[in-house]
């Protein structure tokens, strides 16, 4: 075959940009037929020059900023529910898919990328946040972050928390759709666990509440991921209590001081302590060693967590002086990453601590891994690919178990011990190293592969992971090919997500390389 000529080149990528303005004005005019007005600052096009500020404002995956990457037709911000029915019609009408983003923080960038003609939903200027002390309730836009919704709960009561994330930034409409974890899980559950209505715009452009919608839908989006069922707005939140003072310490332990024997007790104790406490370990390769760093909450005082240490764990040596007292926002923000004693209003940013290259994946635990699985998991973190690499294991048990597998889409309930989420930073960018740091923690993976749940070996949504199968972009998704990943992350609640798709999308205009599929029409 020979080479296009230069002149050849040319014409094919002349006709490429006059496809796409051809669709780009017939787009527009549609918007301005249903009363949206399209020289109004929420669409943005590549020919403004905001445009990029505006798509990389919310990046948080440096593999997706590449000149490579698809970029969108349009990013649009809309500040009202019904500027989104006419996005929604006019992208039906002209053959453009959408991409709902709200924080950014989808680990394979599906919020903000496509292979097909495509917009983004910017959710960022829906970020209202009503908070009813006195029934314990809110309703937060899918807009607004984790960090936004956790300031506006300390700003009316010391007493009132909800149990989601760790990383403030996080954006509340993926978070809460896929799950949503934090320390406060043991204790209460999964944020999903704890929404009790919603308000979603479905296919057809109608403005659907849980008693409108039917109790199958608002199960689907509690976990299953609201971008395969329409455009979520808003959550209504039932918060849960918390002390006035909660205590914490994060304790470093290293090979020399018997980290491997640490962590095999720990699998034996993190899963059946009180729900009260939370003990997550972070491990990573400090200098010429093995590091795990013990992080706890526990609603309670010092005095109190001392003792129960010295009874369930008192392997690892936890003093007095090791723990710290504070309020619950002031653990926000330990977590997070600030200093307790910066102000709780630096949670409203929505600027990310660090932005790096990284690839994830992740992992449920059924039975303890024997030390000698631990000890080829460092040999791993000693190789020149994983100078930033950092595995997370996280507790179950307490609330985790006590609540049925089919109560929302998320499964990963009774007989789970930990979550493993394994992650590789990078800094440079490049393919080949990017090849590199990827490569690396698939061998990881395919190393722990023995030692993890089996048939399927479940994944975590909100930890998205292409890796594990991909649907084509096509409308004509396999329900076959998407089981291959749905199963690792929904189990037996794969089949329900796909019927009630079926209900409300059967012609998939909601997807993407991990959507639910409908059923073959």
């Amino acid at each position: 075959m020979k080479t296009p000529s230069f002149s050849t080149s040319l014409f094919f990528t002349f006709l490429f940009t006059l496809s796409h303005s051809h669709i780009d004005g017939r787009f527009l005019q549609c918007l301005s037929l249903h009363s949206l007005n399209t020289n109004t600052s929420i669409i943005y096009t590549p020919r403004n020059s905001s445009f990029s500020s505006i798509l990389q404002s919310s990046i948080r995956n440096l593999r997706f900023t590449s000149t490579s990457t698809p970029k969108p037709l349009f990013i649009i911000t809309p500040t009202q529910e019904s500027q989104i029915q006419s996005i929604l019609l006019c992208s039906k009408q002209n053959g453009i898919q959408i991409r709902t983003r709200s924080g950014g923080h989808d680990y394979e960038g599906l919020s903000y990328t496509s292979q097909l003609p495509f917009l983004i939903i910017d959710l960022v200027k829906l970020s209202k946040i009503k908070i009813h002390v006195e029934k314990r309730t809110a309703w937060v836009q899918s807009g607004a972050t984790i960090g936004q919704l956790y300031y506006e709960i300390s700003e009316k009561s010391r007493t009132l928390g909800f149990p989601a994330g760790t990383c403030p930034t996080v954006g509340v409409g993926g978070h809460f759709s896929g799950g949503g974890y934090g320390n406060l899980l043991r204790k209460y559950g999964l944020a999903a666990d704890n929404i009790i209505d919603a308000r979603l715009i479905d296919v057809n452009g109608k403005i659907l509440d849980r008693k409108s919608m039917g109790e199958d839908l608002f199960w689907a989006i509690r976990g299953g991921g609201g971008a395969s069922f329409g455009v979520i707005t808003s959550w209504k939140l039932s918060l849960v209590p918390v002390p006035v003072n909660v205590t914490v310490f994060s304790i470093d332990r290293t090979l020399e001081q018997n980290v491997t024997e640490l962590i095999h007790r720990w699998q034996y104790i993190g899963p059946n302590l009180p729900k009260d406490i939370l003990i997550g370990i972070a491990i990573r390769r400090v200098n010429s060693t093995i590091q795990a760093s013990f992080r706890t909450q526990f609603l309670g005082g010092v005095e109190r967590l001392v003792e129960l240490m010295e009874k369930w764990f008192p392997e690892l040596g936890v003093r007095r002086e090791d723990c710290i007292e504070m309020s619950w926002i002031q653990s926000v923000l330990f977590f997070g990453g600030y200093s307790i004693e910066e102000s709780p209003r630096v949670l409203e940013s929505r600027v990310s601590l660090s932005s790096l290259y990284f690839k994830a994946k992740s992992d449920y635990v059924r039975e303890p891994i024997a030390e000698h699985g631990l000890e080829g998991m460092w040999d791993y973190l000693y190789e020149n690919e994983a100078e930033n690499a950092l595995v997370l294991f996280t507790p179950y048990g307490g609330r985790m178990s006590e609540i049925s597998e089919f109560a929302v889409p998320f499964p990963h309930r009774q007989g789970n011990l930990y979550k493993i989420q394994y992650l590789n930073y990078w800094e440079e960018a490049g393919q080949e190293v990017a090849g590199r740091h990827i490569n690396w923690i698939r061998s990881l993976y395919n190393y722990m592969a023995p030692y993890v749940s089996k048939g399927p070996r479940a994944a975590y949504m909100n930890y998205r992971d292409l890796d594990l199968g991909v649907n084509n972009s096509s409308t004509t998704t396999s329900y076959v090919q998407a089981r291959v990943w749905g199963l690792k992350y929904f189990k037996n609640n794969f089949n329900r997500l796909v019927r009630v798709k079926t209900m409300v999308d059967a012609r998939n205009f909601f997807r993407n390389e991990q959507s639910v599929p409908p059923f073959s029409t």
